[in-house]
């Protein structure tokens, strides 16, 4: 080993740096568009109930490929694999810039989701078998930090490139730096060696079943909280496509020769427990992502260049914070850092609970740094736990499975964060309307103030609208309280998440392979 890591350290870098790269690229792509939905939507001529579809499409093609992706990876090998998923992902992207219709748009982001999500777990996997162990805990941060900053500046970046120049860009953004990826991988990864015969007994029936299983549940999820759920037909439907091609996907998983995806794996109690503290991370990650855009463009009015600015100060607390994570990690007991992290992201969704309609960039940053801080420093002990005690040849396969619960705990807390929005908002505007009635002297004196104030401009229509004024107000204060329960929620979660930490069990890191890993 002495001698590999004297001959290969610079190759290996600039290979898992050209990696690290393709995997910021695949994650950026899919919050970069979401702060510009209403450009892509207007330069496409597209319905408002179609738009959504740019994100959908993607989302659910890249669900089934990350656990695709650890078989993929043992049959292509790392350098193969890489090369086809970042030049497929650049291809797609390009092609995403040209789309004059919704429909094209949807087929070239579902292909840009689908063979650019190979290479997320990939880079999980390269950063636990090509490294020593006493360089993972920096390795992990930088993989981590990709992994939660991506997300987070996303709608920055897009905010950015739509205001200065057009929604192609957004795609465009990745074709150069995408080329550059695509060479360097195939030229410099040489971490392991392919096993084609694999491909003969490529499972097809457990490819379609994933794909039902998991496309079927992330649209679901997606789709149901703006459709009623089940009273949608859609929606409905897809949810008994998904339970079946669970039940279908879960017998082949135990039953193939040789299965896309193996679940063995689960069987470890860290990589068990470790992915689940992934799941309730991507609730998080991508909850409060979702938001406070929706806060400060709702309730505070902002376009979406200032609900970057604002959303940058989680992603500097980030960087400020990845060259630590990694060292605490390996220097303590990653378990108590993991539990602190959690800990402290509870305690940044509490310090969000006071919350009122005249919350801007001040009131947010105190809880908005603690989020940075927390993300790191939960997440990048959360994968060595996973992943850095696992033997090499399962480690392709565990990374998939590892990201796969990211992504669902992100899909599943959207869904669930949508849905108790808009059940608290209407809980709160009912409420809200009993206590504001002609009876009670208080509304109704505040009612003729707002009438005497508006009278002077607008004469006889004064009344009329002080009242839709008044009603204005008590909705926006219904969405405000409904914010605040919902962050109340999301702090509950976490800090019942440091109670698990005493179940995972203390890590016995394993020797790093003496060929770099296969």
């Amino acid at each position: 080993m002495d001698a590999q890591t004297e001959i290969m350290p610079r190759r290996r870098v600039f290979a898992f740096i050209a990696m690290a790269v393709g995997m910021f690229m695949a994650i950026l792509d899919i919050q970069i568009v979401s702060s510009s939905l209403n450009e892509i939507q207007a330069g496409l001529a597209a319905g408002a109930s179609e738009i959504s579809w740019v994100q959908t499409s993607y989302l659910i093609a890249e669900v089934v490929m990350i656990p695709l992706s650890g078989f993929l990876g043992r049959a292509l090998s790392t350098r193969y694999l890489f090369a086809i998923a970042a030049g497929g992902f650049t291809i797609t992207s390009a092609l995403c810039a040209t789309a004059t219709s919704i429909d094209q748009m949807m087929i070239y982001r579902a292909l840009q989701g689908f063979i650019g999500g190979a290479m997320i777990p990939s880079v999980f996997a390269a950063a636990f078998t090509i490294f020593p162990p006493q360089r993972r805990g920096s390795i992990s941060a930088v993989v981590g930090l990709i992994a939660t900053m991506a997300p987070t500046i996303g709608p920055t970046v897009g905010g950015y490139l739509t205001n200065l120049f057009s929604w192609h860009w957004l795609f465009l953004i990745n074709v150069v730096p995408g080329i550059a990826v695509t060479a360097a991988a195939y030229l410099l990864i040489d971490f392991d060696k392919p096993d084609f015969k694999l491909l003969r007994k490529f499972d097809y029936v457990g490819l379609i079943t994933l794909a039902a299983f998991l496309g079927g549940l992330e649209y679901v999820l997606e789709e149901g909280p703006q459709n009623d759920w089940f009273g949608d037909e859609t929606v409905r439907n897809l949810a008994v496509v998904s339970a079946v091609g669970c039940v279908l996907f879960f017998w082949r998983a135990f039953t193939a020769e040789e299965p896309v995806v193996d679940l063995k794996t689960f069987t470890d109690r860290n990589f068990a427990t470790g992915s689940l503290f992934s799941f309730i991370v991507g609730v998080g990650l991508y909850g409060l992502v979702y938001l406070y855009p929706v806060f400060l463009a709702r309730v505070r009015g902002y376009d979406s260049l200032q609900i970057g600015e604002t959303m940058f100060v989680t992603g500097m607390f980030q960087m400020m914070t990845a060259p630590f994570a990694g060292q605490l990690a390996q220097r303590f007991d990653a378990r108590w850092i993991v539990g602190f992290g959690m800990g402290l992201f509870g305690i940044s969704c509490l310090e969000l609970v006071p919350i009122t309609k005249d919350w801007a960039f001040a009131e947010l940053f105190i809880p908005q740094a603690m989020r940075g801080v927390a993300l790191m420093l939960a997440m990048v002990p959360i994968s060595m736990l996973a992943l850095g005690t696992l033997p090499p040849a399962l480690i392709k396969n565990a990374s998939g499975l590892f990201n796969l619960t990211r992504n669902l705990g992100g899909a599943v807390g959207l869904a669930l964060i949508t849905t108790m929005l808009n059940d608290r908002t209407d809980l709160h505007i009912v409420r809200l309307h009993e206590a504001v009635t002609w009876g009670r002297e208080a509304a109704v004196e505040h009612l003729q103030t707002m009438t005497q104030a508006l009278t002077p401009s607008l004469g006889s229509d004064s009344e009329l609208a002080a009242i839709k004024l008044m009603t204005q107000t008590a909705h926006r204060e219904s969405l405000v309280m409904a914010f605040s329960d919902v962050f109340l929620a999301l702090a509950v979660i976490f800090l019942a998440m440091v109670l698990l930490v005493p179940f995972i069990r203390k890590p016995v890191p394993r020797a790093a392979p003496a060929g770099g890993g296969h």
